[in-house]
């Protein structure tokens, strides 16, 4: 039996519009550049209830995007999976799955910050001696964690595959002007990729430890605290509005919580030098592998791309001058 077509008379005239198919370039999208309609609106109304950019940021790479296999079993690498990916098989699965490890390593220091600024307003020197040893030794596992990097992610795979998928719409040069976001906007929109600095691990621990970054670099991590979840977001601004931790311990005159302020600061530098060489592996160094193996297998990124951040930033003097900019903060006692 042949389907039953429309009445004549209530059919309405074809289109090709309708189905969203231009007069003329058929099937094709008439700009690439163009994030479609059908996508656009839904990612931009659930990105807006989030309170977040519509671009893939690190909630939704990282914070969002772990299960345990065994739920019953440890928090480690071997228990743990991602529930979406892209391209970059294992070693995207490891460098998403080191960076929930990273996140879970700062869970003391998250404690320790809270506990640290009641010790300062009720004041009891013993309680923040305390939570300062507990942050010390938070960032020392954080950059224990990271170490993994080493172990579950390969440098090549990640600078030609999975670096493309982080890059963004805002600083590169593979897109000047942005992307369109159909039925959103005309103009095309900017957005920064998927970065570490959307974390709000490090932005909490420059605010209590008063750390100060020059203007370039804090204009960038301010900026990138707009990709972070909004609560995340108000809590680093909850920790920036206590009393100085800094002008505390000064006024103290105590030299054990200024040598333990002092052990969170080189601590804290440490994980940025760690860091940094991290990024010289999988970035520096990867993009001069590629430049010399060029009938390699792996896809070449832009090359406008090569030695910038996933954020866009100019990578290795951005981390260069955080980390000065840390041991800056260091104390030095009066008389």
């Amino acid at each position: 039996m042949e389907p039953q077509s429309q009445d004549l008379k209530t059919a309405p005239f074809l289109t090709l519009g309708r189905f969203h198919i231009s007069e003329d370039y058929g099937f094709l999208l008439p700009s690439p550049l163009i994030l479609p309609r059908n996508l656009a609106l839904p990612f931009v109304e659930v990105s807006r209830n989030l309170g977040l950019p519509p671009i893939l940021v690190h909630s939704d790479l990282v914070l969002a995007n772990w299960t345990t296999r065994n739920p019953g079993g440890p928090l480690e690498i071997r228990n743990l999976d991602t529930i979406v990916s892209f391209p970059g098989g294992e070693s995207l699965r490891g460098f998403v799955l080191v960076t929930v490890l990273v996140e879970k390593a700062a869970v003391p220091g998250i404690k320790a910050l809270v506990q640290a600024v009641n010790a300062i307003l009720q004041p009891s020197p013993d309680s923040l001696l305390q939570a300062l040893q507990q942050l010390r030794v938070s960032i020392q596992d954080i950059t224990g964690a990271l170490g993994q990097m080493h172990d579950y992610v390969d440098p090549d795979i990640f600078y030609a595959v999975i670096r493309i998928f982080l890059s963004g719409w805002k600083d590169n040069p593979a897109l000047p002007v942005g992307l369109v976001y159909e039925g959103v906007s005309k103009e095309p929109l900017s957005y920064s990729g998927g970065s570490a600095a959307q974390s709000t691990i490090l932005h909490a621990f420059d605010e209590f430890l008063g750390v100060r970054h020059s203007k370039e670099s804090a204009d960038f991590l301010y900026r990138m605290r707009d990709y972070m979840p909004p609560s995340h977001r108000a809590f680093v601004e909850e920790i920036r509005l206590a009393p100085s931790l800094r002008t505390h311990v000064l006024s103290s005159g105590n030299r054990q919580l200024l040598t333990a302020y002092n052990q969170c600061v080189e601590s804290l530098a440490a994980l940025r030098t760690y860091h940094l060489a991290l990024v010289t592996k999988y970035l520096i160094t990867a993009a001069s592998k590629a430049k010399a193996q060029r009938t390699s297998h792996l896809p070449r990124p832009p090359q406008a791309l090569e030695e910038r951040g996933t954020g866009g930033t100019a990578v290795v003097s951005f981390l260069k001058s955080v980390r000065d900019k840390t041991l800056e903060a260091l104390l030095h006692p009066s008389g």
